[in-house]
C-alpha cells in the first residue's frame, strides 16, 4: 500500500487550518547540475510549455538543456546570498511575518507552510507537513498577483497530484489571485512612494509584468487583463499622467510572439528619445529573483544606459515589506470566510478529551 495515502489521526488532538503559501522555485545552488534539474522539471510542464511533448521534448532535452544552465547559473550566481536563492531566503520571511501576523488574530489556530512550485521545498513535502500538524482544512496560496494558467493553474495541477495518493482529503480552498486586492495596490504604491523619497521621482515609470506567449492570452488565459487592471489601480493611486507611465512584459523565450511591448524594447526606447529618468516596478513577482534582480536590476539597466538613458532607479518587490505581508494576512482572512475560523474559535482540552472517549468506544486506535 502506498504510504502515502496513509493520514495518522489522534482524535484528542486539536485541528488546524492549514496555508500553503507558494511561489515559483529556484535552483539549490548556482551550479550548471542544479539549474539544469531545475528548468528540467520546469520547462516540462504542459501548463508552461504547450508545445506538442515529442517535439518539445527533443528541442528540450537536445537543445536548451544543453546550453542554457550554463548561461543562467552564471546569472544566477550574479544575485545568490550567503543565505542562498533571494527568492527561497524572501520566500522564508515572508512565511514567518504571515505566521506571526495571522497568531496574532487566531492564537496559532493556522499553520503557514512554504513550498515551491519546482524545486525544493516541494508542494507535496509542504502538503504532508500540514496534514503532519492535523490540518483538515488547507488554503493553497499562489503568490502571483494575477492568474496565468502557467503559474497559478500550475500550482492547482501540483496540489491536485499530491492529494490524488490521499485517502482522506481535507477540505480545500485556493485562491486564484489578488490582482486589484485593495491592500495589494495600497502596498505597491506605498513602495514607490518610499522610493520616490530617497531617489526623487522618474520622467517615465516603467510597470513591468513576467510576460507569456500571446496565443495563451488568445487561447482565454485573463493573464494580459489583469496585469493592466493591476498597473491602471497603481497609477491611479499615484495619480500619474498617462505620460508618465507605461506597462511592460519582459522575460520572453524563444521565437515566439510575447505579450508587447516588451520590456527591453521600451527601454531602449526610452533612452533613444531622450527620456533621461526612468524607474522599474515589477508588481507581478512576489519577491525579488533572478528575473528582477538580474534581468531587470542590471541587464535592462544596461540596455536602457546604452541606448542613451541617463539615471535608472529599480524600485524592489514588495518581498517581506509590512504593508504586503499586512495585505497578504487580510486576504488569507477573507478566504477562511465561512470555514468558522475565527480569533476566538479554540476547543478546551475537555472537549477534545470527551471526543476522543467516544471514539474509542467505538473501537478507534487513538
Amino acid at each position: 500500500m502506498n504510504t502515502a495515502s496513509q493520514s495518522v489521526f489522534v482524535h484528542d488532538a486539536p485541528e488546524t487550518t492549514g496555508i500553503l503559501m507558494v511561489n515559483l522555485g529556484t535552483p539549490d545552488s548556482p551550479t550548471p547540475a542544479d539549474v539544469r534539474r531545475y528548468l528540467k522539471e520546469f520547462l516540462w510542464d504542459r501548463r508552461v510549455v504547450e508545445t506538442p511533448r515529442v517535439l518539445w521534448w527533443l528541442i528540450l532535452n537536445l537543445v536548451i538543456l544543453n546550453t542554457r544552465p550554463r548561461r543562467s547559473a552564471a546569472a544566477y550566481a550574479k544575485i545568490w546570498t550567503g543565505e542562498g536563492s533571494p527568492l527561497l531566503v524572501i520566500s522564508r520571511r515572508q512565511r514567518q511575518s504571515l505566521q506571526s501576523l495571522l497568531d496574532r488574530r487566531f492564537a496559532g489556530r493556522l499553520k503557514v507552510v512554504l513550498a515551491m512550485r519546482y524545486g525544493n521545498p516541494s508542494i507535496a513535502a509542504g502538503l504532508r507537513e500540514l496534514r503532519e500538524a492535523g490540518a483538515r482544512r488547507i488554503l493553497v496560496l499562489p503568490m502571483y498577483p494575477q492568474y496565468s494558467a502557467t503559474t497559478t493553474a500550475s500550482t492547482f495541477d501540483a496540489v491536485a497530484a499530491e492529494l490524488q495518493r490521499w485517502r482522506w482529503l481535507p477540505e480545500l480552498r485556493f485562491v486564484g489571485h489578488y490582482h486589484d486586492h485593495p491592500g495589494y495596490i495600497r502596498a505597491l504604491a506605498d513602495s514607490v512612494r518610499a522610493y520616490w523619497s530617497g531617489h526623487g521621482r522618474p520622467d517615465k515609470l516603467l510597470i513591468s509584468f513576467h510576460g507569456i506567449p500571446r496565443d495563451y492570452f488568445l487561447a482565454g488565459d485573463p493573464y494580459y487583463c489583469e496585469c493592466q487592471k493591476t498597473a491602471r489601480l497603481l497609477a491611479e493611486s499615484l495619480e500619474l499622467g498617462e505620460d508618465q507611465w507605461q506597462l511592460s512584459f519582459q522575460s520572453r523565450l524563444g521565437p515566439r510572439e510575447w505579450l508587447k511591448p516588451y520590456t527591453s524594447e521600451t527601454l531602449e526606447a526610452f533612452g533613444k528619445e531622450g527620456v533621461k529618468k526612468v524607474q522599474v516596478l515589477c508588481p507581478g513577482f512576489s519577491a525579488d529573483c533572478l528575473e528582477t534582480l538580474e534581468e531587470i536590476a542590471m541587464e535592462n539597466r544596461d540596455v536602457y544606459l546604452e541606448a542613451g538613458g541617463e539615471e535608472y532607479g529599480y524600485i524592489p518587490c514588495l518581498n517581506d515589506g509590512e504593508g504586503h505581508m499586512t495585505a497578504i494576512s487580510e486576504l488569507v482572512e477573507q478566504q477562511l470566510a465561512g470555514w468558522g475560523v475565527q480569533p476566538d474559535e479554540g476547543l478546551g482540552p475537555g472537549v477534545l478529551e470527551e471526543r476522543k472517549r467516544r471514539a474509542m468506544l467505538l473501537g478507534a486506535g487513538s
